[in-house]
């Protein structure tokens, strides 16, 4: 039976919808739409004193009923409708090219199915649809490694994938292809479980190894060790090996969609599909906000590599281990030896040894990637990006422990993210990074956080590598502070700058779900793209978006009223 638009968000919401005819509830069979992106960095305290952010929470609850009508509901259809009449409303559509930043939003985690197809297809159309009409250029979407390639190496079933790749064409929607070789779950915001390949699995539990683990024998497999990056591990082929297979069968694939449809593929190089050890799990409770996180170096293949460059350095005395003075996932820098502002370990010679491999290991394994992805994509038409996480809490201490534990060698007295940003400059590759909308004052002060002063030293850094940067926002913001915060740190207004007339070459946003759809969030998010789109000289539209929005009133308040019976 088809379903109308109103009846489509339903299945968005998975909330049963009043039929047309017979007034029989359609039921959706699928899960609700994921709400949030991986993991990227998390914002929640204890002791926040912002009221935006006493009611945001990693993974928003699905929006009550009231009178028997879903707000979100409500806000969906009208957006659908008002994609409908998109003829009488000239310039929501087109993207003003040469200026301005593009908006892109993040799509559910489970677009594609565990059997390979699109999870609520209709409802995905509507959505698509109402996006493009709001003026987005286009959407963000996971390729998961361990749903392609899940039955065996070099099958690939991209199932799914055509066929939501063609609604983006369909609906005008250029697309942003995270190469995802990383486990979803386990983060904040990942509602769904899509493990690694079950062959990859076998093999890890074969040789536990494969996997990340800290000083206590913890195993973190969300992401390949980057430790046995070039050995045969997995069937006779190298991890790298096995993510460049896996590009080039998409690049084949999709080749027709390539510089039209497909605008840029997003490398996945860590847990969440960064750049990063991961240092913070939240799985089991392991790690909360805001402790330091532990190094992920004892594996049996990173050791081993820690040995060689403890040897090659002439102090093989170094070579056995990692800090053993470095605290618990949720110390704080002073808990510690290691981190403490005073005679810190990290400030000493054995510390500059051990940062130093541990930050290396890290840039040599985005190099490893990236010189494999530039080659396979090379001369199609698409930017490669590689994102990075915003790990703003203890930012101001002296050590920034956080960082480090991450594989970012930035403290005080040594700028981390340079070096990051020149690799990605020697391959051509997008800055992607996180946390662009939140505020310094937003955050827990006792725990030294200052995002705003760690994107700006990000922004200087790809400014000085000559590196595009783009943006996302860490956890799922619906305020106008959050909106503005995106257009003042996408502008790249730094201070010093001299008339550089940079933008962030594209803004990502968490993301496409019910809670997007509510009135209020809409009626924001409109008027937001429409600020991004005209960059620095921005001009208030929001009369435009309030009109954009309740153009089709009567028609929501009927399809409400449907919602009743």
């Amino acid at each position: 039976m088809a379903m109308s638009l109103p009846q489509q968000i339903g299945a968005l919401s998975a909330s049963p919808i009043a039929a047309e005819s017979g007034g029989v509830s359609v039921e959706p069979k699928l899960a609700t739409v994921s709400t949030s992106r991986t993991r990227t960095s998390p914002v929640r305290s204890l002791r926040s004193s912002s009221p935006e952010m006493e009611r945001i929470s990693p993974s928003p609850p699905v929006s009550p009923r009231i009178g028997g009508i879903r707000p979100d509901l409500t806000a969906a259809c009208e957006a659908l409708m008002a994609a409908e009449e998109r003829e009488y409303k000239e310039g929501w559509g087109a993207q003003d090219k040469g200026k301005g930043v593009p908006v892109y939003v993040m799509m559910p985690l489970d677009s594609v199915t565990t059997r390979n197809g699109v999870n609520r297809r209709k409802a995905m159309g509507a959505s698509l649809q109402a996006l493009k009409s709001a003026g987005v250029e286009g959407v963000m979407m996971d390729v998961w490694w361990g749903l392609v390639e899940r039955e065996g190496p070099g099958e690939y079933n991209w199932g799914g994938y055509v066929e939501l790749l063609e609604m983006a064409k369909k609906h005008g929607l250029k697309v942003q292809a995270v190469m995802s070789f990383h486990q979803c779950g386990g983060n904040v915001g990942d509602s769904c479980t899509i493990p690694l390949p079950k062959w990859v699995v076998e093999e890890i539990e074969r040789d536990p190894d494969l996997a990340y683990t800290d000083q206590w024998g913890r195993r973190n497999s969300e992401y390949l060790s980057l430790g046995c990056d070039t050995l045969p591990v997995l069937k006779g082929r190298t991890p790298i090996q096995c993510y460049a297979d896996f590009m080039h069968a998409f690049r084949d694939r999709f080749e027709n969609l390539l510089g039209d449809t497909i605008v840029e593929i997003q490398v996945g190089m860590g847990p969440a599909g960064e750049l990063r050890y991961p240092s913070y799990p939240e799985q089991n409770g392991t790690w909360k906000f805001p402790g330091i996180g532990a190094f992920q170096c004892y594996d049996k293949y990173m050791l081993s590599h820690l040995k060689a460059a403890a040897e090659a350095a002439g102090k093989s005395k170094w070579g056995s281990t990692g800090p053993t003075d470095a605290g618990h996932y949720n110390n704080w820098p002073e808990d510690t030896n290691f981190f403490r502002k005073e005679g810190g370990g990290w400030d000493g010679a054995y510390g500059e040894f051990f940062l130093g491999w541990y930050s290396q290991m890290l840039l040599d394994h985005g190099d490893r990637i990236l010189s494999s992805a530039k080659a396979i994509f090379e001369n199609k038409g698409v930017k490669i990006s590689v994102k990075i996480a915003g790990i703003h809490w203890h930012y101001g201490t002296r050590s920034h422990a956080p960082e480090l534990t991450a594989g970012y060698y930035n403290t005080r007295f040594r700028d981390g993210y340079l070096p990051i940003a020149q690799m990605l400059a020697r391959h051509g590759a997008v800055f992607n990074f996180t946390c662009i909308e939140m505020r310094d004052h937003e955050q827990p002060q006792d725990a030294q956080c200052a995002p705003e002063k760690l994107v700006k030293q990000v922004a200087l850094a790809t400014r000085a590598a000559q590196v595009p940067l783009a943006g996302e926002n860490a956890l799922p913001r619906y305020d106008e502070r959050a909106h503005e915060q995106i257009l003042q740190a996408s502008s790249l207004n730094i201070e010093g700058d001299s008339g550089d007339n940079r933008e962030m070459c594209a803004f990502t946003y968490l993301r496409m779900n019910q809670d997007l759809f509510q009135p209020d969030n809409w009626r924001r998010f409109v008027a937001f793209v429409k600020k991004m789109k005209e960059g620095k000289d921005a001009n208030p539209v929001e009369r435009e978006a309030e009109h954009f929005v309740h153009v089709t009133w009567p028609l929501v308040q009927e399809a409400a009223v449907a919602l009743m019976h």
